[in-house]
């Protein structure tokens, strides 16, 4: 079968969770199919991503989006009330391209990543399947709920815009997706739910060299984004106060990711480090004794939750994270939605007895549920039928 797969970013290398998840969908999808990759990108794509992604597909394809194309998408978008992040990914040579590469191709369907996609893709007669991945529109409501100012208007005509193209979205396509049930029931009952999935063998302790840990809590994630800045200033200024004050000596805090905002950088002190990007993360999770993950905002699964269970650390999130994964509080890995139940919690996995239960759990749990292969099969059935 001809799939033709597209992308609002280019999936290599694998620095944000939209790219993780459809690198690991083409991996699988390429097993049984002829996959076909054409990708929108803001940035040049490196020679060596390029040549990786061309292993797997049949064939790949970009388009490099100019930044006056996106000043002008945007602009247009405003203009006639459409969602601005539709207009940040809109090109009317993109289009064409697309287009031209779709006739090339003749595939027997289209698998379009996010609503991003929509502009490239609408008016294609073959058969559709969008991921919507997460429900936008929930995501920028809850960043929304917690922004003041020109930041909250903003977002409130995002909100209200997504609101709109996620509907239409449901008749524009022949199928549509989504990672959790939480997502789904936001936009609407009729999506599919196609989990997100870890790689259990690459996240696995029995490849590194463990040495002495010397972080008691980790925390990683693209620092760029929005809902892990405010995580991580919610953990180092309001979380680990409370923890320092039940034990004042030698908890120390590993922040890592690419891109960390001012404020991420801000954090930095004897008692919290923030490395920026590293070219392998799980020295990140391997540094560490405990996971936390204090998300408020945002929307879909975590797969940095993903990892960190399969790296066998127990986890301390919020509900807000946990509840997308169908995990067991207390059994799988502990949830509290406050400074102080978080700050607890922390101590508590001080026990070793405790700290080996949850971590031991989480572990199978991640590695019976969310294996890659296993998170692929809901979406080839779609695509096939």
């Amino acid at each position: 079968m001809k799939i033709l797969v597209l992308l609002p970013r280019f999936p290599y290398p694998l620095d944000k969770g939209d790219k993780l998840r459809a690198y690991h969908q083409i991996v699988e999808l390429a097993k049984q199919h002829e996959v076909y990759l054409f990708a929108l990108s803001h940035n040049k794509v490196k020679h060596d991503d390029y040549d990786h992604l061309h292993t797997l597909c049949t064939a790949v394809d970009y388009v490099q989006i100019r930044w006056w194309e996106s000043l002008w998408g945007i602009l247009k978008a405003f203009f006639n009330g459409k969602p601005l992040q539709l207009g940040y990914w809109s090109s009317r040579r993109a289009r064409r391209a697309y287009r031209q590469w779709e006739r090339q191709v003749q595939p027997d369907v289209v698998y379009c990543q996010m609503v991003r996609t929509i502009p490239t893709v609408e008016g294609s007669r073959c058969r559709k399947v969008l991921d919507f991945q997460d429900a936008l529109s929930l995501n920028t409501r809850r960043r929304m709920e917690r922004s003041k100012g020109l930041m909250r208007i903003v977002l409130k005509y995002e909100h209200k815009a997504l609101q709109r193209v996620e509907q239409e979205a449901l008749t524009l396509f022949d199928a549509t997706t989504v990672i959790s049930a939480v997502d789904r029931d936001a936009i609407d009952p009729s999506v599919h739910l196609v989990p997100n999935g870890v790689d259990t063998d690459y996240f696995n302790t029995k490849h590194l060299t463990l040495n002495t840990r010397h972080y008691s809590i980790v925390f990683t994630g693209n620092m760029a984004y929005a809902p892990n800045v405010d995580a991580a200033c919610w953990l180092v200024k309001e979380i680990m106060p409370l923890v320092w004050k039940q034990c004042p000596y030698g908890i120390k805090v590993l922040i890592a990711g690419a891109d960390p905002k001012p404020a991420v950088k801000a954090l930095a002190s004897p008692k919290v480090t923030v490395s920026g990007r590293l070219d392998d993360i799980r020295e990140a999770y391997a540094a560490a004794s405990i996971f936390v993950a204090p998300m408020r905002i945002g929307s879909g699964m975590q797969n940095k939750l993903l990892e960190a269970m399969s790296m066998g650390l127990p986890c301390v999130t919020t509900s807000l994270a946990a509840s997308p994964l169908g995990a067991t509080p207390w059994e799988h890995l502990l949830v509290g939605d406050s400074a102080a139940e978080l700050a607890d919690l922390i101590v508590k996995l001080g026990t070793d007895e405790l700290h080996r239960s949850i971590a031991d759990a989480g572990h199978r749990f991640v590695q019976e549920r969310y294996a890659w292969p296993a998170a692929v099969e809901p979406l080839e059935s779609i695509l096939t039928h």
